[in-house]
């Protein structure tokens, strides 16, 4: 019935989350209110971790996506399950460096880093820099040597390989503003140049083929693809890559169709492949880091809104109305995402009919869904949308100046608030 283990149904009827009473949590803290279960998430990452050793023989680092949620708590829970992070921003670093996340520990990604960045990045002693154009690499050669530092850093490289997604969250393809291409030599070249540099040291190179995947065997192609340039630097440079990230996109269970497959089973088949492929190419096995982001976080959360009006269109369709919508979480107008709703206060009686979920902004597409088994839902209900903890308060935006939403954390049956709900005043703060 659930799409995550922590939920159920208690004997008033109501939805549960990790053991606590939804409709109680969303009056104590109103609505909209993004729920995180800590349990959910440190299960994960000790399931991801353990994996990791024993597959690689210790010889590895999970490393949180912070993009998919990010907070000083959420740092705080990472850093202590002993996980690595992987920052996108000056935000996400300055935040990390805020909850006393170890920077060694960080790997900085993204597109187009500022110059800003990057020296922040060098001053703050990050432990890798994933370079993803020729033009960083000059640039970032120059500011570390202005501040006579050495940073390590990876490459980000496009192995080209179909990871079966929705094409907006495909990262691996030879067409993607990601990272340098294997197939036009490019990838090549910038590791030429990479290993001539005095003020960085090529450590690693780094691969992510895109997100919400359920299928492993494309993980394996872009290992073995990965691992063939890693030997042809060898064999051509006589440089020895130390690190390989994988990357990574592992999908979860949004609808109780989908099926997911264990992190388990993901570690165990790729390394087979890791293992293999070193054999029969003579190289030695680097050490393998992975960024799971989506599937630590997504399952850990749930977000609560109050029904609003109900609008019933004969013969077209039914409106439910919440407080929140596009603005607290984006993914169904970006990708056309689907989930799972729940009207939280009557999570025992069946899903008899279909509905389309409204936001409250002044924005024809702002839906959270169409065509949704639901509860009959009416004005004053509890509405639980599942699986919400990945890529909802991270894509949150104040469009209408809506405030964000709180987050709390629950966990052992008491709950705290890791991220305060915004007010109007807030959303003034920086007008002038």
């Amino acid at each position: 019935m659930f799409v995550s283990e922590n939920l159920n149904v208690n004997e008033k009827g109501h939805l549960t989350a990790g053991g606590m009473d939804t409709v109680e949590l969303a009056e104590k803290y109103g609505t909209p209110l993004y729920v995180m279960d800590e349990q959910v998430i440190r299960s994960a990452c000790r399931r991801f971790k353990s994996s990791i050793d024993k597959y690689y023989g210790g010889k590895g680092l999970v490393c949180y996506a912070g993009k998919a949620f990010s907070c000083l708590e959420m740092c705080r829970v990472i850093a202590s399950e002993g996980l690595g992070l992987d920052a996108v921003s000056i935000g996400e670093l300055y935040t990390a460096l805020k909850a006393g996340f170890p920077m060694e520990k960080i790997g900085f990604h993204g597109n187009n880093k500022t110059d800003e960045e990057l020296e922040f990045a060098v001053d703050n002693g990050v432990g890798h820099i994933v370079v993803d154009n020729i033009s960083e690499l000059r640039r970032l050669e120059r500011i570390a040597a202005e501040k006579n530092a050495c940073p390590d850093i990876m490459f980000r490289i496009k192995p080209g390989i179909d990871a079966h997604t929705h094409k907006f969250i495909m990262t691996g393809q030879i067409d993607s503003k990601f990272g340098f291409a294997l197939e036009t030599g490019e990838a090549f070249e910038a590791v030429k140049e990479a290993v001539e540099c005095k003020n960085v040291k090529l450590s690693g190179l780094e691969c992510h083929i895109g997100s919400q995947i359920f299928d492993i065997t494309p993980f394996e192609k872009a290992a073995e693809k990965m691992l063939e340039f890693i030997a042809e630097i060898k064999a051509e440079l006589g440089y020895d890559i130390e690190i390989l990230d994988l990357g990574g996109g592992f999908g979860i269970r949004y609808l109780e169709s989908d099926d997911p497959k264990p992190f388990e089973e993901y570690m165990e088949r790729v390394s087979k492949v890791v293992k293999q492929t070193c054999g029969e190419l003579g190289i030695t096995q680097p050490a393998i880091f992975i960024e799971p982001g989506r599937s630590i976080a997504a399952p850990a959360g749930i977000t609560l809104y109050t029904v609003g009006a109900r609008k019933e269109i004969p013969e077209i369709r039914t409106y439910i109305s919440v407080d929140g919508g596009m603005t607290d979480n984006p993914r169904y107008i970006l990708y056309q995402s689907e989930y799972t709703a729940i009207v939280a206060n009557k999570a025992g009686e069946p899903k008899d009919e279909k509905v389309t979920i409204a936001g409250k902004c002044c924005e024809s597409g702002d839906l959270i869904g169409e065509n949704m088994p639901l509860q009959h839902a009416e004005s004053g209900d509890i509405l639980a949308v599942c699986a919400t903890g990945a890529y909802n308060y991270s894509m949150s935006s104040n469009y209408n100046r809506i405030p964000k939403p709180a987050v709390i954390f629950i966990s052992n049956g008491e709950a705290r608030v890791v991220v305060k709900r915004e007010t109007p005043e807030d959303i003034i703060r920086n007008d002038i």
